[in-house]
């Protein structure tokens, strides 16, 4: 803090004492919320990763199932046979709070206009059956990992937010308020050895007038009295 902006009171001193316990006090909250977000980033990063990894073993063996059924069929009857879905869905997204990180989860709602596949069994084949059940077998978990993502990132970018005001707090705000204390109170005891001289001087004249006074009344008394 700079020396030009500090008021040497005793006003300034008890402000500035009560911002400083307060900036210790909210930079102790900031590195628990931040040792705690750490520790729910690691956890969610750890989620994501095993899920990415079902997540792609899902998709390898839909795809398989897919290459095969392609093998066995033809373009126009695989076009044919996944043109039309059996039944409408939408994704419902909800957020919760996590340490006043708003994080979502994703939801798939599935209307109730159809069931089952959305070809006939006549003609296609069982390849094209196992694919279209291990794509709605990793679906879920797809919209999980998208869930767990999302979250990665937006505790990463929280994280960064509060180290950057835990940092500011501990090497900028906190010291300059100590220094600005130490200079108040430097100064104020300046000021009170200053006022305290000042006051010994004061006594030191009014002794030396009260002596040259009483010197000046004892001669009067003598040259008043006879011989």
């Amino acid at each position: 803090m700079p020396s030009a902006a500090i008021n040497p009171t005793r006003q300034e001193l008890t402000r500035l004492k009560e911002r400083l316990r307060t900036a210790r006090r909210g930079h102790k909250l900031l590195k628990d919320k931040r040792d705690e977000m750490m520790r729910r980033f690691l956890e969610t990063v750890r989620e994501s990763r095993a899920l990415r990894r079902e997540v792609e073993e899902g998709l390898l063996r839909a795809r398989g199932a897919f290459t095969a059924a392609a093998g066995l069929m033809s373009a126009a009857g695989l076009e044919t046979a996944l043109l039309c879905p059996a039944q409408s869905a939408a994704l419902e997204v909800r957020f919760r709070s996590v340490l006043s990180v708003k994080t979502p989860e994703y939801r798939l709602r599935r209307g109730a206009d159809g069931e089952g596949c959305p070809y006939g069994f006549a003609f296609t084949s069982g390849e094209l059956d196992d694919a279209a059940d291990a794509l709605a077998a990793v679906f879920q978990d797809m919209l999980r990992l998208a869930a767990a993502e999302k979250t990665v990132q937006l505790l990463a970018g929280e994280i960064e937010r509060t180290r950057r005001r835990v940092n500011a707090l501990e090497y900028v705000k906190i010291p300059e308020m100590e220094e600005a204390l130490r200079a108040i109170a430097m100064k104020l005891d300046e000021n009170e050895r200053s006022a305290t001289v000042r006051l010994m001087k004061v006594k030191d004249l009014l002794l030396k007038e009260s002596i040259e006074a009483r010197r000046a009344e004892d001669a009067r008394v003598l040259d008043a009295d006879p011989p």
